[in-house]
This record gives structure tokens, C-alpha cells and sequence, in this order.
């Protein structure tokens, strides 16, 4: 965002930005509800599915996990390029755990498995977040159980955590895919945002960039919910959008009639 668009607000940073730091995320209370029961989970060395439609708020959630864990006990590895094979995978997160990668896909799976039970001794609690878990090839979905088998399966040393689309749940109650849906004891489903979430969230993104918190009027959140159907993300998009035509038009607020402009540009209906 362009400084003459943050002055002419009288903002001191860009409001809808994804560059935000974990402790300041902003989380509705439906959320928070999703947040406890994945950090119980964690805490329990449980592992868990988390899905829910794009924009929802998954990463935001992952990124709120990531805040409310001691980093000295926990060891979150984010894994996000999940289109490879169970070999090239398993190469991805010895990368980034730091470990030697094999040659050939059983070497890669020691390594990784290896470091597991050596962060046990250290009193280290690994836990790996897959992100789009729903695009894993099936290959590597028919390896994942035995990740999270140690000591003859009488340990529990390692917390995953499937992050994806309500396709990933479909998935995962296939027959084939039963041995490691049966380890996924924290099965968990997040919705969008409700009008209320949509309004606390504008409100609470643009007084924090510094502005006022009736920078958009009630009308064209409204307006700014029904369009964006409750994805933060598309929420951000727009309400970035409006903003940058409210000072082509010298605007000091965000009405519907301005909105409604934002959304015709893009072919949306209003």
C-alpha cells in the first residue's frame, strides 16, 4: 500500500497485511474454541485433522498454535509442498528438520524417525504441521501411520498435525486410509466468519494500522461479509481495494456505494 494511501487515512501501516506477528493475530471466539482443543491435543501427544474451506483461517490457527506453545518443549515443523511422492516428502522434511537425507525412501524415513526418538531423550516434543494435506499423493498417506509408530507402537513421541480442504476428511474415511485415520483422535472442522467475526475483524485491523474504527460503515461491512463469504482472505483483498478507491475519489469512509463499485470492478454481485 502506497504511503499517500496510509496518509490519507492517517494510517501508520497497511491494515489488511498477512505481515503480522503471531502474538497480534486476531482470532473470533468460534476460533478460540479450535485453538484449545488443537493445543490440548499437542499437549496430550495426540494428533489431529484440521479442514475447513479457503480463507477460514487455518494458517491463522496454525500460527496461533505455533504462539501458544513453549518453544523449548514443543518443536513445530511446518511442512506446506505436499505434492511429491512418499520418498521426495519424507527428503522435504528431513530438509527441514535439519537431518541427513537419504538416498532411497527408507533412508529418508530413518533419519526422520531417528531425530523423533532423539529429541524424546532431550525432553523435546516434535510436532509436524502438514499443511494441504489434502493434495498428499496416497502414497505417502499409506505411509504416514508409521510415522507415528514407536516402541512397538507404545510411545508417543511425535503429535501430526493434517491441515487441508473438506476434501481431506474424505479422504481420510477411506478404507484404505483407515490406519492412520484411527490416529487422528482431534477430528476438527472450522466454518467462515460470521457477520459479527467480519465486523470485529475490520474494526479491529484498522485501529491497530491507526485509524478510525468507523473507517467502514456499518452498511458496507455488511456489504464487505456477504461478498468475501466470510474468507479472511478475500476479506483483506477487497477491503484493500476500497480502500485504494477511496482515495482516488477522496473519501475519508468507506460507504456501500463505494464498495459496491470495488465489487462490480471484479465482477461480483451485490
Amino acid at each position: 500500500m502506497s504511503p499517500e494511501t496510509l496518509s490519507h487515512f492517517g494510517l501508520n501501516q497497511e491494515p489488511f497485511s498477512k505481515e503480522i506477528d503471531d502474538a497480534d493475530l486476531w482470532l473470533p471466539p468460534s476460533k478460540h474454541a479450535v485453538l484449545d482443543e488443537l493445543t490440548d491435543a499437542v499437549h496430550a501427544r495426540k494428533s489431529a485433522v484440521l479442514t475447513g474451506e479457503p480463507g477460514a483461517g487455518k494458517t491463522c490457527l496454525l500460527r496461533a498454535l505455533r504462539h501458544a506453545l513453549k518453544a523449548d518443549t514443543f518443536r513445530l515443523t511446518y511442512c506446506h509442498n505436499v505434492t511429491l511422492g512418499r520418498r521426495d516428502f519424507y527428503r522435504q522434511l528431513c530438509l527441514a528438520l535439519g537431518v541427513p537425507r537419504g538416498a532411497t525412501a527408507g533412508d529418508v524415513f530413518l533419519s526422520v524417525s531417528t531425530h523423533v526418538e532423539e529429541l524424546a531423550k532431550e525432553r523435546v516434543f516434535p510436532v509436524f504441521l502438514v499443511d494441504e494435506a489434502h493434495l498428499l499423493h496416497q502414497d505417502t498417506l499409506d505411509h504416514l501411520h508409521i510415522l507415528l509408530n514407536y516402541a512397538w507402537d507404545s510411545r508417543a513421541l511425535l503429535s501430526l498435525l493434517l491441515v487441508g480442504l473438506p476434501d481431506l476428511d474424505d479422504r481420510l474415511r477411506l478404507r484404505r486410509n483407515r490406519s492412520l485415520y484411527s490416529r487422528l483422535h482431534h477430528r476438527v472442522s472450522i466454518g467462515s466468519l460470521t457477520a459479527d467475526d467480519t465486523a470485529d475483524y475490520v474494526r479491529m485491523r484498522v485501529t491497530r494500522a491507526g485509524g478510525p474504527k468507523d473507517l467502514f460503515a456499518p452498511d458496507a461491512v455488511a456489504m464487505l461479509h456477504e461478498a468475501a463469504a466470510g474468507s479472511l482472505r478475500d476479506t483483506d483483498r477487497i477491503a484493500t481495494a476500497a480502500l485504494r478507491l477511496a482515495v482516488r475519489r477522496k473519501r475519508k469512509t468507506i460507504e456501500r456505494e463505494l464498495l459496491a463499485r470495488v465489487l462490480h470492478a471484479e465482477g461480483i454481485a451485490t
